[in-house]
């Protein structure tokens, strides 16, 4: 971890980190100079410890250079917690103390954290469905299904036969040529005699 920043230092990263983009000696100069005397050489001095200690990348530009931010401010502060945490002979005690120390919007704003870091909730796994249950409703359905067929087929079987016997029997008068020939044939002799008594010979 990088080491603690010092308090010049952590006024120069100030500005950086606030303006979010590489930034010249000359920028952060002018801006700290609003609040102390302050030379250009200390502020180039810090900004080259500042690259120096890993918290800040350069890139030349012409015969300067422009600094970056390397990590956020978050993960700065972040970085003094868990070194202070992990420097303590008892860690458990020393978040309650550091949790006693908090006001009330830091603790909200700790129990989001917390909620954010552990993830989405996994849902408690539905228990197996009952299997005999489900397999005993499948077998009656089963069988009233096989009686309710069987009932169905055999009046639907006997309705079409009584129908069709009884269409067969009536003689067919119309143009369509019927199953059973035999009404059209005595039909047809009867008309055939009358025709044959009517010749113009009169044989």
């Amino acid at each position: 971890m990088p080491r603690p920043l010092g308090e010049l230092e952590d006024a120069v990263m100030t500005r950086v980190w606030k303006w979010n983009r590489p930034v010249t000696v000359r920028e952060v100069l002018e801006d700290l100079q609003q609040e102390r005397s302050i030379a250009y050489t200390t502020v180039m001095t810090v900004l080259d410890n500042l690259h120096q200690k890993g918290w800040v990348r350069r890139e030349a530009e012409g015969r300067a250079y422009r600094y970056e931010a390397v990590s956020t401010r978050a993960a700065y502060a972040a970085a003094l917690m868990n070194d202070a945490w992990s420097q303590s002979d008892n860690p458990a005690a020393a978040l309650v103390a550091f949790f006693g120390m908090m006001s009330e919007e830091q603790r909200t704003s700790l129990r989001d954290a917390v909620r954010i870091a552990q993830g989405p909730e996994t849902p408690e796994p539905a228990p197996p469905p009952d299997t005999r249950r489900v397999t005993s409703g499948d077998t009656d359905s089963a069988d009233t299904s096989g009686t309710d067929t069987r009932g169905t087929d055999t009046s639907s079987a006997d309705t079409p036969g009584t129908d069709t016997r009884s269409t067969d029997t009536s003689p067919d008068t119309g143009p369509h040529t019927s199953g059973d020939t035999s009404p059209d044939t005595r039909t047809d002799t009867g008309s055939e005699n009358p025709g044959s008594a009517q010749e113009p010979d009169g044989r």
